[in-house]
């Protein structure tokens, strides 16, 4: 365990490295003995310093949570980070290509929440139950810690590389289709790179937000109506360097397009 003092420079440290966009050291080779709880208390403080500037809570994301992304990474365990408000992005939007280190793409499905969920013992079901809609979304990653050699302790501490999300297609009720069949074709510069199917996601892509709002509870806290609950990606990461179009067809349920520019 980290001592307050050195959490707090942890956390500073990856907001300055957010401004300059040069990654900083594996902080699990400078802290070994830096646990999975520190590493949320990281999140926590970078979190609380950006909300006191003006941002505010849009919602959740949940990471590695398919085979396709641990083996991607490594890491072969799920994790959770923080959605603010500008990183919610619309459908057909250019984004800065230099506003991001090592950007990378996701598809993903958004649970948007109707009512809020808690746990211990939240179930699929309650996840279903709670959603108003689901819709498509790319996830934009941008890590702030290096990423050779990175531990889930880093991923968490890294606010689970969260940069940005675009929203888009058709906002569908859970219950007008089965998630578990929702496919999606990336492509990038009108070449497909990726395909995937969401039940890669643990099964079933509500599954995730359960786990999320049973992790929560142990630290007292719920997702609320309103909230944005990115489920986690069925698909491998694909690099995007400056110029490329981003185009994902998710069939009936519409396309998500964006730029970097």
């Amino acid at each position: 365990m980290l001592d307050k003092e050195t959490l707090a420079a942890v956390a500073d440290e990856l907001l300055a490295a957010k401004q300059t966009r040069t990654p900083v050291p594996l902080l699990t080779a400078r802290y070994p003995d830096m646990t999975i709880e520190d590493s949320y208390a990281v999140q926590n403080l970078w979190r609380s310093r950006l909300m006191a500037s003006g941002r505010s809570l849009a919602g959740h994301k949940i990471g590695l949570t398919s085979k396709a992304m641990q083996a991607a990474t490594g890491i072969t365990e799920p994790d959770y980070g923080v959605i603010l408000d500008d990183m919610v992005l619309e459908n057909g939007c250019s984004l800065d290509w230099e506003r991001y280190t090592h950007p990378r793409v996701e598809v993903e499905l958004a649970f948007v929440l109707g009512k809020p969920l808690s746990g211990p013992g939240c179930t699929i079901f309650d996840v279903l139950d709670a959603t108003d809609y689901v819709v498509p979304a790319l996830e934009i990653l941008d890590s702030r810690i290096e990423m050779e050699g990175r531990t889930i302790v880093d991923t968490i501490a890294d606010n689970a590389a969260m940069g940005a999300m675009v929203l888009g297609g058709n906002p569908t009720a859970p219950r007008d289709l089965d998630l578990r069949w929702v496919s999606a074709l990336l492509y990038r510069n009108q070449t497909i790179e990726e395909t995937g199917v969401a039940a890669g996601v643990l099964n079933h892509p509500a599954a995730g937000v359960y786990w999320l709002a049973n992790k929560l509870s142990a630290h007292g806290t719920s997702l609320e109506a309103g909230e944005i609950i990115l489920a986690g990606s069925f698909t491998r990461p694909m690099w995007v360097y400056k110029g490329d179009s981003v185009l994902a067809d998710y069939g009936p349920m519409g396309t998500i397009t964006c730029r970097f520019e």
